[in-house]
């Protein structure tokens, strides 16, 4: 299907690569298990967020703005890239944080102040108002005879879904180039962004592959909603011929523990597993989250051998450098006593 996608700057090294993970596959028995790299994509400018960004980006620039302003927690990895791209492209960046600034400022925040973004921090009370703060920003601005261009969190509107829109579509080349076909595409969820241009991408260039996310924070059903949101406003937006059923969002709960960027004990294990199996670092925020809700799922059977399933790595590397070495630590008798589900991993890898 040809589509014109809205004007855009590359800033993303892409198409970042298709990766086989054979150990893992074979340590979890289960499916044949992919990633796609997106952690590759840069370096200050790793992670999914650049996709959408290279879109936001040009409408900025574009419409006259010398400033990008838009929000996050605290070590937020689209507040990260943001400010980042602003520097690249010689803008000012001003960001809404959810969280409470301690020094010395670590991981991502080091570099939202390295690349000289203005920050503002915030209450997780006030923040529920992040959208109308950033505004309130942007028309002070104004004021000054500056201009503001405002971005979404994660910017997941109906413009940065066209980053993964575009991915699907880079995605399904390398694809045939491999001769490969894929089940199942799984992905975390967190701004909804990403998934709502999984759906839409699979949906554009006829993918046959079944899109599932996995929620980094709330609930599925709080994100199912947020999701169909975007899709309605891109397929409005952008006039696209197509229809979205309810069906085709499917969002897998119960893999948030104890809540956003917070870890259990079993996730760290599991972090660890995976980059000593395969090399291949996970991050506590999202995409250690969804492996794990993933390999529980193989776990209990919601896929079988005969299937393959695409794992998007979204990034989010830079989130490992908020934790203490001792997180990933030797195992201890107390990691043996707290995560039997890591356990099976090491029976089932004995017995293949």
């Amino acid at each position: 299907m040809v589509f014109e996608f809205p004007p855009h700057i590359p800033l993303a090294h892409l198409p970042t690569p298709i990766e086989l993970l054979d150990r893992l596959s074979r340590k979890l028995s289960g499916p044949k298990l992919l990633v796609k790299r997106d952690d590759l994509s840069g370096t200050p400018l790793t992670g999914n967020k650049i996709r959408k960004l290279e879109f936001f980006a040009k409408a900025a620039l574009d419409t006259g703005c010398d400033t990008l302003i838009t929000c996050g927690a605290i070590q937020s990895n689209h507040a990260r890239a943001t400010a980042v791209v602003a520097a690249k492209l010689g803008l000012n960046s001003y960001l809404v944080l959810r969280g409470e600034a301690g020094p010395p400022a670590e991981s991502n925040l080091l570099l939202d102040q390295l690349v000289g973004a203005e920050v503002e921090f915030v209450t997780h009370a006030q923040y529920f108002k992040a959208l109308d703060i950033m505004h309130h920003r942007a028309q002070g601005l104004a004021q000054k005879g500056r201009k503001a261009y405002v971005i979404p969190e994660g910017g997941s509107n109906a413009l940065g879904c066209m980053g993964y829109i575009k991915a699907v579509r880079e995605l399904k080349a390398q694809l045939e180039a491999m001769g490969r076909k894929i089940d199942y595409i799984v992905s975390p969820v967190g701004s909804g962004g990403t998934l709502a241009g999984l759906i839409l991408g699979v949906k554009l260039f006829g993918l046959e592959s079944r899109v599932i996310g996995i929620n980094v924070s709330s609930t599925a059903e709080h994100h199912t909603k947020r999701v169909r949101r975007i899709l309605d406003d891109t397929i409005q937006q952008f006039k696209l011929d197509i229809e979205i059923d309810q069906s085709d969002i499917e969002i897998i709960g119960g893999y948030v523990g104890l809540g956003y960027a917070k870890s259990r004990l079993e996730e760290i294990e599991f972090i660890k597993m995976v980059a000593q199996t395969e090399g291949l670092i996970l991050d506590p925020v999202y995409t250690g989250k969804t492996m794990y809700g993933l390999a529980d799922q193989i776990k209990q059977g919601r896929f079988g051998r005969e299937h393959s399933i695409l794992f998007v790595h979204t990034g989010g590397i830079f989130g490992l450098f908020t934790r203490s070495l001792s997180d990933f630590g030797v195992r201890s008798e107390a990691s043996e006593k707290y995560s039997p589900f890591f356990r099976s991993f090491e029976e089932n890898s004995m017995s293949i």
